[in-house]
């Protein structure tokens, strides 16, 4: 059966070989890019598919119409959320890596999967909720984000399979043309996770690298932690968790 799955930055790198791949195997694909220069580079990398939504996701407004323009699309199965910026400054780090996934949870309409691209570099990352209200969080410190964020919607939301993605170090503009993982293996995961009934991809509250559980950063199996960084997402966007 054919999914429908969004995924945010897909205009290049992993984002773009997943959207590809998903294609291939006769899924449905809604795309999306920063402005509407690479929208048009990314219809054209990708005719086949549906459309090509744009949003800066550095901008809260921008993160909302996106939401909306998506969920007047119709329901997708699965939500991929890959976008993500590395050497920007914290508060971009912040906006993009994880108030925009938190708030495109929040606002779009609810799919059957949803599927976060973390980093093994979590792992040298920390969760200190005054740093991040201050905007000084770094890379690794926001792919930590990502795992606790799909382990508090995983505890919150048991009607769908949330999980985080370790994709490796595979050769994109953001691991650089000397990464050794194979792109093939970089998107392997996040494609099953989002289309597979294998029971094994239909669990939640995971951090999953080559198709297995990974281990995580102590932190983000802390709930209290988890919880803390859903508030600090609503009160630095304005948008509450739902609570159903």
């Amino acid at each position: 059966m054919p999914y429908r799955i969004f995924i945010t930055g897909s205009s290049d790198g992993l984002g773009l070989w997943a959207a590809q791949r998903l294609i291939r195997f006769g899924h449905q694909v809604v795309l999306h890019a920063r402005n509407a220069a690479r929208a048009h580079e990314t219809a054209a990398k990708v005719p086949q598919a549906e459309r090509v939504l744009v949003a800066d996701l550095a901008k809260l407004d921008e993160v909302k119409r996106l939401a909306e323009e998506a969920n007047a699309t119709g329901p997708f199965e699965a939500v991929i959320h890959n976008a993500a910026v590395y050497r920007d400054p914290g508060p971009e780090v912040l906006a993009v890596n994880v108030l925009a996934p938190y708030v495109l949870t929040c606002l779009m309409h609810r799919p059957a999967r949803l599927i976060y691209i973390s980093s093994s570099l979590h792992l040298q990352g920390r969760f200190d909720p005054a740093a991040f209200a201050a905007g000084a969080v770094s890379y690794a410190d926001s792919k930590l984000a990502l795992v606790l964020l799909a382990k508090a919607v995983a505890r919150r939301w048991p009607d769908v399979a949330v999980n985080a993605v370790d994709p490796g170090w595979v050769p994109t503009k953001m691991g650089g043309p000397y990464a050794p993982d194979d792109p093939k293996d970089g998107i392997r995961t996040q494609v099953w996770l989002a289309v597979c009934d294998a029971p094994g991809a239909k669990v939640s509250g995971y951090l999953f690298h080559r198709l297995q559980p990974a281990c995580v950063h102590p932190q983000a199996e802390d709930i209290a932690l988890q919880d803390a960084l859903l508030d600090l997402c609503a009160t630095l966007t304005g948008i509450p968790f739902p609570t159903r």
